[in-house]
């Protein structure tokens, strides 16, 4: 009997990692078609978030790789025909970077202050702010002629002016406020989640 116990929470965060993964990679399919500027919003940081809250930091790390796996295939073709190397690493951290960051955030703030939804509203922030900071290092390290040649032909004369306004603000903004406001729904879930395995 203290076997099938043990067992059952892992079998519920197997399902749940997985129905969260096929979500990620539904929620990149559709993002591609939302565009504030010249890349499209990451929808899929919400159930990143999520997995972090109901599942743990594993299967956020695994749920930001499958995200980087989404936006090799669906967002990143201009980058791929700079540089292949640089766009895999950029990307694949970004993504896995981000699920890593939220799982641990939740995990220590909840075990802190033992508040979901401050965990929560946590690691909604860190997650948007670590997959964006990581794309403007990558853009700098792997990119910045590329990136200053748009920026040029989009009217800016500095590079990291563009950078922030024109390539990521907004897009970060919007992000931010759809994880922002998503996170009581995702504290809901996570309550309703928690009653059932009682």
């Amino acid at each position: 009997m203290a076997e099938s116990t043990k067992k059952k929470p892992n079998i519920q965060s197997l399902a749940t990692g997985g129905i969260l993964t096929a979500l990620v990679v539904v929620l990149q399919m559709l993002g591609q078609f939302i565009k504030f500027g010249p890349f499209s919003i990451s929808l899929v940081l919400v159930p990143i978030v999520l997995g972090a809250a109901l599942c743990g930091t594993k299967v956020s790390t695994w749920l930001g790789f499958v995200f980087g796996i989404a936006v090799l295939y669906t967002d990143a073709g201009l980058f791929l025909e700079i540089s292949p190397i640089g766009t895999v690493i950029t990307v694949m951290l970004k993504g896995t970077l981000c699920g890593l960051a939220a799982g641990l955030v939740y995990n220590a703030l909840n075990k802190k202050l033992k508040k979901n939804t401050f965990a929560v509203m946590a690691a909604a922030l860190v997650c948007p702010v670590v997959n964006t900071g990581i794309f403007l290092l990558g853009c700098v390290v792997f990119f910045l002629e590329a990136v200053r040649g748009w920026g040029v032909a989009g009217g800016f004369e500095n590079v990291a002016t563009y950078l922030i306004v024109g390539m990521v603000g907004i897009n970060f903004l919007v992000e931010l406020a759809i994880n922002i406001f998503l996170s009581p729904v995702v504290v809901r879930i996570i309550e309703a989640s928690k009653k059932l395995r009682k």
